[in-house]
């Protein structure tokens, strides 16, 4: 079994369960197809698990990581944004919602992706590479967000909580008397959630 499913919290675990969608970091592992490092670029992509017929072994020397996910709000918990390539129209979408969510950043369609990554990043991992997280007001969260509720990551949808697993979800929790929590999904993407960009979730 391979270490390349990926979390809420970013992490890459071992599972027997199968993603929904595949993702890429760089070459993160070693010629034994071990994980060495947690990323090597700053362009966390979600890519399509099938694309144009092509077929790749994974984890094969010096080529990028395949990483996997449950689902779409969770590959966004972790801090990743569709691919360019593969999922064009995604891609495009989560730019616009993402500038319109975002104003106070001065970007337009124009402005390169990659400004918009180095953003995503410093607001996924800090300094020495742990999970970056902030405290906020969960009634405000749209669907497709991540908080920590009793050192469980849950997915907030049609106002009730979720606790994540590998296999999938828990039966829906009550969060009326929650006021405060941890927040797991970068800041910028919840904005972009509430700017219009809808997950896949589950």
């Amino acid at each position: 079994m391979l270490q390349n499913r990926v979390n809420p919290l970013g992490d890459i675990i071992k599972t027997p369960e199968r993603g929904k969608w595949l993702g890429n970091r760089g070459v993160i592992h070693n010629e034994d197809k071990k994980i060495v490092r947690p990323y090597k670029v700053k362009a966390w992509i979600i890519c399509e698990l099938a694309f144009r017929g092509r077929h790749r072994e994974v984890m094969m020397p010096n080529r990028w990581t395949e990483l996997f996910f449950f689902d779409e709000a969770t590959a966004f918990s972790a801090g990743h944004r569709p691919c360019f390539q593969c999922r064009y129209k995604a891609h495009i979408n989560f730019k616009e919602m993402w500038l319109k969510g975002n104003p106070a950043f001065g970007f337009d369609m124009k402005t390169p992706v990659a400004d918009i990554d180095a953003i995503i990043h410093h607001e996924r991992i800090t300094a020495v590479k742990s999970k970056q997280t902030y405290v906020a007001n969960l009634t405000a969260f749209p669907d497709g967000t991540f908080v920590i509720l009793n050192n469980e990551a849950h997915l907030v949808k049609a106002g009730k909580l979720y606790k994540w697993s590998p296999a999938g979800y828990d039966k829906p929790i009550d969060f009326h008397a929650i006021e405060k929590i941890e927040v797991l999904t970068p800041r910028s993407i919840v904005n972009t959630f509430s700017a219009g960009y809808t997950p896949q979730m589950g």
